[in-house]
């Protein structure tokens, strides 16, 4: 690269597609959630720069680890969403994927993790079901030190309000 050359900043594609373990793994839309695409509500569908399904693409390469769902760009920024259970018992399940995510996004693929938001929150539990994790349990704590509390959906208005 030349001098004075700034590097243009990759599109979601174009860094999926540059990361070897998730390389074939782009969705246009919100295309990777699937059955779970009803979790996603988002005030301008145009804005969706694409999906990935993390878990299901780097299940040879990592199928032992606790791995995270899925990616979400939308309005050039890149969210990280986990349908899960929300219940007690897989709080620790839920602690491990993050890490698992923040390790891969540091080490394996540093082009998505350059478009991670940096505005919002970055990482969401989308509850699969209803919330069984009561405020009075370490659980609940857990999740909230991890800035992970279980959501019903993934919604880009109410995360646009919180402020973190």
């Amino acid at each position: 690269m030349g001098k004075g050359k700034q590097q243009r900043k990759l599109t979601f594609k174009e860094a999926v597609e540059a990361t070897p373990d998730v390389a074939s793994g782009y969705q246009e839309g919100i295309n990777a959630f699937g059955k779970y695409a009803d979790k996603i509500i988002v005030p301008d569908p145009d804005k969706i720069d694409g999906s990935l399904d993390i878990d299901e693409t780097t299940l040879k390469l990592y199928p032992d680890d606790n791995r995270w769902d899925y990616a979400l760009c939308y309005d050039s920024e890149v969210f990280y969403i986990e349908v899960h259970s929300a219940i007690t018992s897989e709080v620790s399940k839920m602690v491990k994927k993050l890490q698992w995510l923040k390790i891969w996004l540091a080490t394996k693929a540093p082009e998505i993790n350059k478009l991670t938001t940096k505005t919002k929150q970055p990482f969401y539990w989308v509850q699969s079901s209803k919330c069984d994790i009561p405020k009075h349990m370490p659980q609940y704590k857990t999740v909230v030190q991890n800035k992970i509390l279980p959501m019903p959906v993934w919604d880009y208005n109410i995360i646009c309000k919180k402020k973190k």
